[in-house]
């Protein structure tokens, strides 16, 4: 509004006299304070008025003066260190970094003195002018005056790398006075303590460890070698944490590693007597560890432990499996197997920290020899089969379970698990029919590990069994409640009931069955089919077994339990005193093959040859004769005479059990062909035989020309067309 006053701006004005300043102003408040320098150096600063010397410097930058007290500064100093570099040059031997470490510390102390007395100047002055400030110039001087002087700079550096190498050679000494140096140098800035002492030292360490490196691979074995390599650098590292620039460490250990590990790696790997397989064969886990330990510090150290752990394992199992001696019986054979697997899991476990590299070359390695022996999946079968027939007897669950475990870990290495499936349906047919198998619970923990491994549709015909088992004690109950009057005091008849698809059947004729038995099964056969429709009973005659009662001479009784072929043979022996091998075969019409294994446990088994031949000899012929052994004895009541049968397949089975195999494949790859291509419509060849191996591999490698044959036939059965203008390309008819 017009009516109010302007506000009045206020203006401070200088005096308008002059202040005069003594010309010598400067100079005198200079002089106070550079003897105030001397007095500090001189160990007299009790007696100095800080807070009048403050003033002083704060005044003199006020007035302007500012470059003169900086320039006095540096010339004080400067003339103080050199004297303090005569007196460090004058001492002698040892004392000379004791001397040197004394003035550091004075220096350290009155430099603090100075930077409190001149903190104007460093607040103000030296940001405005760029210049350096007090205490980082007391630094630079004593760098430049005292530690780069010709005589300090080398005694210096060869004082300190001459007390490390005493270190080294196992002498004590002053680690205190060390760090202080040390300090020192890292104190006047990286540079300094890398030039004055942490590159030389590198150079000379590397020497140092080189000379070592070479005197002891001369000297000792491999284990002794990593101990002192070990050792070493242990050393280093402390020595780092105790005097030196933690940066260091990192340098010095690559320096150790370089000369005293890489160097010689390839040496020490292969060293005789002493190296990396002989560690491996005499369990050395403690030197394996260190190698480990060690070698992972270096490029390709551990690949180098790899591959020779790789070669060494696959060359042992290669001479395992491939041993004519091992492979005659199967049960050590697998064990030996499983030991070695034990083996080297211990040492990865213990020395090689579980390293997964180590644990995927182990495997490969098992994998890689274990199929080189085609019969491997049949010895695993056959292991199990013996240890669930007595070799679990008294054994804890918990032990049961690591040992299934264990034979899983055989299983996944199999190639071809279906040759497995194979002989453990053989194999656990024979346990369940002939009641042998010590737990049906171990059992069960099998397939069940083998389904979760492979499927359901692995392991549907071996659960069946026991549904089999289980349903034909129903049947056996049954029959006899609604036969048993009709039997009287006839034979007793247990009856497994097997559904073909599930059991390892064999196409076998029919024996001729003594009359007695043939009539009890003739009642059985009534029942069963009159109970289920459109069924069809077999009798496997080859898969049976009887107990049956003998009388002796001299009134003694035995009750013998035999194979129903064995017992075909002992009852002919009702009728007769001595039949030939033609009359027996005629009777029973039993096969060649069984017939002669049947009558070698009945006449020629050591204490349980209840038959006697004509000649005697192992060996059964068919001109022999054969009477029964009135002179049987036995300490035993009942006497189990086993069927003499080899626990491996003979060539023949072999080749007939190979035969099965691959016939079940057929299907199989057929049936992987038909997926892909309902998948994929068009494809070429290479690609289908890729996808194949790959869908197929769970269960076994299908060889290619097997692949091919099956492609041809389903072009045939035109499932598949072939390309008009690619030969080479497959389309799928829908």
């Amino acid at each position: 509004m017009s009516s109010q006053k302007k506000k009045k701006n206020f203006q401070i004005e200088a005096f308008k006299h002059r202040v005069v300043v003594d010309p010598k102003y400067a100079e005198k408040t200079w002089k106070i304070l550079e003897h105030a320098i001397h007095e500090i150096y001189n160990h007299n600063a009790s007696g100095l008025s800080f807070e009048e010397l403050y003033r002083n410097a704060y005044n003199i930058v006020l007035h302007k003066f500012g470059e003169k007290l900086y320039s006095g500064l540096v010339s004080t100093l400067t003339s103080h260190l050199k004297e303090i570099a005569v007196s460090i040059e004058a001492s002698q031997g040892a004392l000379f970094l004791e001397e040197l470490d004394r003035k550091w510390s004075e220096h350290n102390k009155a430099l603090q003195m100075i930077r409190d007395i001149l903190m104007y100047m460093d607040r103000t002055f030296i940001p405005s002018t760029h210049k350096t400030p007090v205490h980082e110039l007391g630094l630079n001087l004593w760098r430049d005056n005292v530690v780069h002087t010709i005589k300090i700079q080398t005694r210096l550096k060869d004082r300190l790398l001459e007390l490390v190498q005493k270190e080294r050679d196992g002498e004590v000494i002053d680690r205190g006075l060390m760090r202080n140096v040390i300090k020192m140098l890292m104190d006047l800035g990286c540079s300094v303590y890398q030039e004055e002492f942490e590159k030389p030292f590198l150079v000379v360490s590397a020497n140092f460890y080189r000379g070592e490196s070479q005197l002891f691979i001369e000297n000792c074995d491999c284990g002794d070698y990593l101990k002192i390599a070990e050792k070493r650098l242990n050393e280093e590292i402390e020595r780092v944490s105790h005097y030196l620039d933690a940066k260091s460490e990192v340098k010095i250990t690559n320096v150790v590693e370089k000369e005293m590990i890489e160097s010689q790696m390839i040496r020490l790997v292969h060293m005789e007597n002493s190296g990396l397989v002989n560690m491996l064969v005499d369990d050395k886990y403690n030197d394996l560890g260190r190698m480990y330990n060690l070698f992972r510090r270096v490029p390709n150290g551990l690949s180098l432990v790899r591959d020779v752990m790789t070669s060494h394992i696959r060359e042992t199992g290669k001479q395992l499996v491939t041993d004519p001696e091992r492979v005659k019986d199967p049960v050590d054979f697998v064990q030996r197997l499983l030991d070695e697997k034990d083996k080297h899991d211990k040492i990865i476990n213990l020395s090689f920290n579980n390293d997964k590299m180590f644990q995927n070359a182990l495997n490969s390695s098992f994998e890689y020899f274990i199929n080189l022996n085609t019969r491997s999946p049949e010895f695993i079968s056959l292991f199990v089969d013996d240890k669930l027939r007595k070799g679990l007897k008294g054994v804890s669950e918990e032990d049961v379970e690591t040992l299934l475990d264990k034979v899983m870990t055989l299983f996944r290495y199999l190639q071809e698990k279906d040759v497995f499936e194979k002989y453990y349906k053989q194999h656990l047919a024979k346990r369940l029919l002939f009641n042998k198998s010590v737990s049906e619970d171990a059992e069960r923990s099998l397939i069940l590990k083998l389904k979760t491994e492979c499927g359901y549709q692995f392991t549907s015909k071996l659960e069946g069994m026991f549904t089999d088992m289980k349903t034909s004690d129903d049947t056996m109950q049954g029959f006899y409640a609604a036969m048993g009057p009709e039997l009287g005091d006839g034979p007793t008849l247990a009856v497994h009931v097997l559904t073909t698809g599930s059991w390892p059947t064999q196409l076998t004729t029919a024996c001729n069955l003594p009359p007695e038995i043939l009539t009890v099964c003739d009642k059985f056969k009534t029942y069963y089919l009159g109970t289920h429709n459109g069924r069809r009973l077999t009798w496997q005659t080859n898969m049976g077994s009887a107990d049956i009662k003998a009388t002796f001479a001299g009134g003694q009784k035995h009750e013998l339990n035999v194979s129903t072929y064995q017992m075909c043979v002992l009852m002919l022996f009702n009728n007769a005193d001595g039949l030939s091998y033609t009359e027996i075969e005629q009777a029973t019409e039993i096969p060649a093959l069984d017939l002669k294994r049947c009558l070698q446990s009945l006449a020629c088994a050591k204490g349980k040859n209840v038959l006697r031949k004509e000649p005697m000899s192992k060996d059964i012929d068919e001109h022999d004769t054969f009477f029964f052994n009135d002179k049987f004895a036995s300490k035993f009541y009942k006497v189990k005479i086993g069927t003499i049968v080899a626990q491996k397949e003979s060539e023949p089975e072999k080749q007939e059990t190979r035969q099965k195999v691959e016939e079940d494949r057929k299907p199989q790859i057929e049936a992987a062909i038909v997926r892909i291509m309902k998948a994929r419509r068009v494809l070429d060849h290479n690609n289908m035989v890729a996808e194949v191996t790959k869908q197929l591999q769970s269960r076994f490698l299908p060889n290619p020309v097997v692949i091919k044959k099956r492609i041809e036939s389903l072009i045939e059965r035109e499932f598949l067309e072939r390309d008009k203008d690619d030969r080479k390309l497959y389309r799928y008819l829908a």
